[in-house]
């Protein structure tokens, strides 16, 4: 269990990864290997059963978070992001082979992590250590708040 918990990318060096994604182009050149991560301070979400995925092209963003969310036996009320690259949020119109394109690591796997609305919050000892990502949660607790709003 405890090797399932590490992220994936500490779970195989850098060559075996761009080999394991060679391999997967080869034999499913239409399909799109995506790797879905917990973030690693969420506590209300449960983990996945899997974290690896090999998704049609053709699938919307939006129709990922559903499949995500069904995995995750999530009700319509729990909050839920998926971030790509731990960073940003993807429209939910855009295909996986769009995401691919723009956001793919260096070794073939698109990276996504998912959390719940409660991680969003930041402090200033989480400021020091990630700055970056703890001012791209915040903003995102923001704009979620405002589409609420307004809706």
């Amino acid at each position: 269990m405890q090797q399932q918990q590490r992220p994936f990318k500490l779970r195989k060096n850098l060559h075996a990864r761009k080999s394991e994604v060679a391999g997967i182009r080869a034999k499913f050149p239409r399909k799109i290997p995506v790797i879905v991560e917990r973030y690693q301070r969420e506590k209300s979400l449960p983990l996945l059963d899997k974290t690896k995925f090999l998704v049609p092209q053709d699938l919307s963003m939006s129709q990922f978070v559903t499949i995500i969310r069904n995995r995750l036996i999530l009700t319509s009320t729990q909050a839920f992001y998926l971030l790509v690259n731990n960073k940003s949020l993807a429209s939910m119109s855009q295909t996986l082979a769009e995401l691919y394109e723009d956001h793919k690591d260096e070794d073939g796997f698109l990276y996504m992590t998912y959390a719940s609305q409660e991680m969003f919050g930041c402090n200033f000892l989480s400021m020091e250590e990630e700055p970056v990502e703890c001012l791209n949660m915040a903003l995102l607790q923001l704009i979620g708040t405002v589409v609420l709003k307004t809706s």
